[in-house]
């Protein structure tokens, strides 16, 4: 009694308290009070409570779904039955007014079905019990009717703790009692106020997987009562809903569904069909509309494949759903464009399970399907396009208006592409021209806001450019050369902009590419100069023509150099942000890797000046100042020299530039080593010189490699080692590195080791734990002559170990990756001859390594890492074969019956033993996550689990203690 006060007084805080702290004090009690065991009966006592007011009795209505939802193993076995006769009796209790009690309690009792089998549930199951009940006490008749409805949802309902083996038993219990359920809906039909409440329980037990053959559902009483009640007004949402779940449970799969389902589908649209022409009826509601389009919009989805083969039927349904797609609002026109994209997929995919014969017969059968579309998808265009033309009050909308408008565009822009991929771009393309003429004669006419509409039909006919041949040379040199006349208004500027540069392939292919270029990159100079946006959307077309007419624009390289100086300088009218001013340095960089070599070598000189005489006047300030200098003032000029590196493909230049570039780079290293993001810039920049350059970059990646060596043991910079991945990537094979690598990777792992000693480090520092790892697995694939009979590969083998259980999804992948790595040794490169070497280090902390992964497996990590951790659990069962199960069965033994019973232990070692005898691998997938969903069932068991297998305590091994606190050394 005293509880059940308290938790009142907690209510009474929680929702009427004035003081904030308070309330939230009250908040936290009672969400710490509902996972208590007392819970179960003070929820229980208030329910049943008269007095409990409305807020009492919601919070424990809660209360006790979630304790049988989660909670409901706790209670002993003998609990079952006066916890269904309490629920039972406040189903009674609550049967009239309380929706929100009444629904909880529901659920909770369809939940505790989950778990008990109907031989222990009695009268032959739930559902039974409840026919039993309804016929006794037809006066609570409105609150059975929503147990029944939640019943089947809760098969699919991952909040319930039951284990899969029992969810699926259940699942069987429901189906087989399907016909018990539909006869107890079918019966309450003759209750005329509670029609709309028995067809959404009948929508309900639907979308279980039934079995019940279409020609019994076609004459269906509660079928036949859900068709004629889509003729009601106002609509019948329940009925909708029906028909929706029938339209999806006669979905066209194969033939033999085609034959079981047709006289199903054969009332169902020709019922659909008769609401047509509501469509457009102005009368109709909004929502009622809605609706309709659904059903349309469900009937394509679901019938697509009969659809496809162009038969007159179908073009009936065809015709429906462009009325659908014709509709003034947004939200119900595009119910219908995944249907047009599933379209096209079955109409342009060459399918040769068409029965017609052999391949030219099945061609021509293609081509002829193809064909009855063609009208179908050129209205479609039509339909669409005008969509995507900008709103008059654009400005005032607000940022959610403004981000559902974008997505509207790029969803049309999906559909013309289905389109053009039936038509063919280039007659998409005839189709989009013409509106772009309607649309610049209104211009020219000087209508009010006569932009948008050329900026739409713009934006259309950039969004099929993947689709229009490069050699089209009606329609695209006619649109190439309205663009210069266009008004220069910045939204209409932008689009024309992106226009030019989807089309750069065309523009290099076309005859005239050369005449019109120089008049395009004058509109791209205007797009840079006139807005932020414009200026982004020039600056991204500017790289797309530079790379694909770079032979091109060869002959041009000064009048390039010269919009790339006004770019990055900053200094003249363009508005081009630091981030777009690298698709104009990448953009030279391309042009000048067609150039000779001597000629690319000054071009690049050219292309570093404006970006090295920011960074050697802020190196000449002296230390103090460059010190206090705000990061991007560094890295907006660092990174562009990443992207030159990276897209001139010129080793030997390449090389020469980092040499010359060298002693700034080192004293900016020097300088602002303890700055992550001066350092990450930096470092990237050298990865790509390294990767371009290679084996040309001579001694200047000695002392790359010097510095970046000696500055990690300081200052713990994770970009440190993943520029020595790059390194190792491109020298690791290389004899004449391999004393220096040794040195360099035995000084990184070390210091990493000693860095990483428990797993608080690892959630620290998981970007250095990120990057160590990826390093080692690089050593592994191309060097592992260096890495794995070194002193640091057991070491870093203890310290995976450590943090294989470190929630940051990247570090603990890496760990997960280098892991699968040793033990696949045997795959890699020279791998095999090292087997001796890593089984000394593997197999005496195998056991311990199998029970950290198997800790993983059931709960240490997020399930959503399932995939890695199973995949290294493989590649340890693949190398150690009967050894690995036995480890697995030790770790799993640790884990109580309680939680694991011995037949899912079974069923998992069986999987296990399987995948190592080499036979079925997938299924040692399935008996994983069927023993993570067991293992993390709810808080209580995953904390018995974690409990048992301890993944944090293991203890490791003395010499690895010892070479981390004794080594000594050049390191």
């Amino acid at each position: 009694m005293e509880l059940q006060n308290t938790v009142k007084e907690a209510l009474n805080a929680l929702y009427h308290h004035p003081d904030d702290t308070l309330r939230m004090q009250a908040d936290r009690w009672l969400q710490d009070f509902q996972r208590t065991l007392d819970a179960w009966q003070v929820a229980d006592n208030l329910l049943h409570d008269a007095t409990s007011n409305l807020e009492t009795l919601i919070f424990c209505s809660q209360t006790l779904r979630s304790k049988v939802q989660r909670d409901f193993e706790e209670l002993p076995s003998e609990a079952f039955r006066p916890l269904r006769d309490s629920l039972n009796t406040l189903l009674k209790k609550f049967h009239k007014g309380l929706p929100k009690v009444r629904t909880q309690i529901s659920i909770a009792v369809a939940a505790l079905a989950v778990y008990v089998p109907a031989e222990d549930w009695g009268d032959g199951g739930i559902v039974n019990w409840l026919r039993d009940e309804m016929n006794s006490h037809p006066e609570y008749i409105p609150g059975f009717l929503e147990l029944l409805t939640v019943l089947p949802e809760e098969v699919y309902n991952y909040k319930i703790a039951a284990r899969p083996e029992r969810r699926r038993q259940f699942e069987k219990e429901l189906t087989s009692q399907m016909e018990v359920a539909l006869s107890i809906l079918t019966a309450c039909l003759s209750i005329n106020e509670l029609k709309e409440q028995v067809l959404e329980a009948f929508a309900s037990w639907l979308r279980l997987k039934h079995g019940i053959p279409g020609s019994v559902l076609a004459s269906h009483p509660l079928v036949l009562t859900a068709l004629s009640s889509l003729n009601s007004e106002p609509l019948s949402e329940a009925s909708v809903n029906v028909i929706s779940e029938l339209i999806h449970y006669t979905a066209v799969g194969s033939s033999g569904v085609v034959a079981v389902q047709m006289p199903l589908i054969q009332v169902l649209v020709r019922q659909v069909m008769s609401l047509k022409a509501l469509l457009k009826d102005s009368s109709k509601d909004e929502e009622d509309v809605k609706a309709i389009a659904r059903l349309f919009a469900d009937m394509g989805d679901s019938y697509v494949k009969l659809i496809a083969t162009g038969s007159d039927e179908s073009m009936i349904i065809v015709n429906a759903l462009l009325e659908v797609a014709s509709h003034p609002e947004n939200y119900i026109a595009s119910m219908t464009f995944n249907f047009w994209h599933s379209l096209q997929g079955i109409l342009t995919k060459r399918d040769t399970s068409l029965p017609f014969g052999n391949e030219a017969s099945i061609e021509a059968e293609r081509k002829r399907r193809q064909g009855a579309f063609v009208p179908s998808y050129e209205s479609l265009v039509s339909l669409v396009s005008f969509r995507v033309e900008y709103p008059q009050d654009y400005l005032d909308l607000s940022h959610e208006d403004r981000r559902e408008f974008e997505q509207t565009r790029y969803a049309v822009a999906d559909v013309l592409t289905d389109a053009a991929s039936v038509l063919g771009g280039d007659a998409t393309l005839q189709i989009l021209y013409k509106k772009l003429l309607e649309a610049v004669a209104r211009c020219g006419n000087g209508e009010n806001n006569e932009w948008r509409p050329v900026e739409a039909a713009l934006f259309c006919i950039q969004a099929i450019s993947n689709y229009v041949s490069v050699v089209e040379a009606e329609v695209m040199p006619q649109v190439m050369g309205l663009l210069p006349k266009l008004p220069q208004q910045p939204q209409l500027l932008q689009t024309v902009c992106l226009t030019i540069g989807v089309y750069s392939k065309w523009l290099d292919s076309a005859s005239i590419g050369p005449a019109i270029l120089p008049s395009l990159i004058d509109i791209l100079m205007s797009g840079m100069g006139t807005s932020e946006d414009s200026a982004a959307a020039a600056a991204l077309a500017f790289r797309h023509i530079c790379d694909d007419c770079r032979k091109k624009l060869c002959g041009c390289i000064d009048g390039l150099f010269h919009i790339y100086h006004r770019a990055v300088s900053g200094e003249s009218s363009f508005k081009v942000a630091a981030e777009d001013s690298l698709h104009l340095v990448e953009a030279l960089s391309m042009v000048i890797t067609e150039l000779p070599p001597d000629n690319a070598k000054r071009a690049l000189e050219a292309l570093c000046l404006p970006v090295v005489t920011p960074l050697q006047e802020a190196v000449s300030q002296g230390p103090e100042i460059l010190n206090k200098k705000p990061a991007r003032e560094l890295t907006v000029h660092i990174d562009r020299f990443a992207y030159i590196f990276r897209y001139v493909n010129h080793p030997e230049a390449v090389a020469d530039a980092i040499h010359r570039l060298w002693p700034i780079f080192k004293a900016i290293f020097d300088l602002r080593a303890w700055d992550m993001r001066t350092m990450e810039s930096l470092c990237r920049a050298c990865k790509y010189a390294v990767r371009t350059s290679g084996r040309f970059m001579g001694i200047t990646i000695g002392a790359m490699l010097e510095e970046i060596q000696g500055l990690y043991k300081q200052h713990h910079q994770s970009c440190f080692l993943y520029l020595s991945s790059e390194v190792i990537k491109i020298f690791g094979s290389d004899p004449s590195c391999a004393n220096y690598l040794k040195i360099l990777i035995e000084s990184l792992f070390i210091h990493t080791t000693r860095l990483l000693t428990n797993i608080q480090e690892f959630t620290a520092r998981p970007d250095v734990a990120d990057d160590c790892f990826l390093l080692a697995s690089r050593c592994i694939r191309y060097c592992p002559q260096l890495f794995i009979p070194s002193e640091v590969f057991q070491p870093l083998v203890d310290c995976s170990m450590i943090g294989i259980t470190v929630q940051h999804r990247q570090a603990s992948n890496s760990i997960l990756t280098f892991l699968s790595d040793v033990f696949d040794l045997a795959n890699s490169s020279m791998g095999e001859q090292y087997l001796p070497i890593r089984d000394s280090v593997i197999i005496p902390r195998g056991p311990s390594i199998t029970r950290i992964l198997i800790a993983s497996l059931t709960g240490a990590l997020p399930r959503s890492r399932l995939e890695p951790v199973t995949y290294t659990v493989l590649t340890l069962t693949r190398a150690y074969r009967a050894r690995a199960v036995e480890w697995a069965k030790e770790s799993v033994s640790l884990i109580p019956l309680t939680a694991v019973t011995e037949v899912e232990r079974s069923r998992f070692l069986k999987a296990l033993s399987d995948a190592a005898s080499g036979f079925d691998i997938n299924s040692l997938t399935v008996a994983i996550e069927e023993m993570a969903d067991v293992c993390r069932r709810n808080r209580t068991v995953q904390e018995i689990v974690q409990g048992a297998l301890r993944p944090l305590e293991l203890n490791l091994t003395p010499v690895y203690r010892r070479l981390v606190s004794d080594k000594k050394g050049p390191f």
